[in-house]
């Protein structure tokens, strides 16, 4: 099996392309891959509870579901700190998710564990 990292900088102003990103993650987690999603930029967004209850790609399916499956699967989120704060966000973004705040390096230190790197 393959480790996926899914890095995930669109955020819900293009509903299909930010939740393509989850669904391609929650597909490998679903087929037995490790799978670490880092969002950044606008990708944080994706955390955002009214943003995780109304934002569905066209032929992409659900933001909510698809995070569903990521976490039922194992899946472990990193957010960059940089981006959330920017956007006005604090540690409550995180809260009910397999998630934490991550720095650059943190991002850096993923993409060279990964044997697979796909970005949306």
């Amino acid at each position: 099996m393959s480790d996926f990292l899914i890095h995930i900088h669109t955020g819900p102003e293009n509903p299909t392309k930010a939740t393509l990103g989850c669904l391609v993650a929650a597909t490998a987690l679903k087929a037995g891959h490790d799978v670490r999603v880092f969002m950044a930029g606008d990708g944080v967004r994706l955390l955002d509870p009214e943003v995780i209850e109304t934002l569905e790609g066209q032929g992409t399916g659900k933001l909510k579901d698809h995070l569903a499956e990521i976490e039922a699967h194992g899946g472990r989120l990193y957010l960059s700190g940089m981006s959330a704060k920017a956007r006005g966000y604090d540690a409550s973004l995180l809260e009910g998710h397999p998630a934490e705040f991550a720095m650059p390096d943190v991002l850096v230190g993923l993409a060279d564990e990964a044997t697979k790197v796909l970005c949306y």
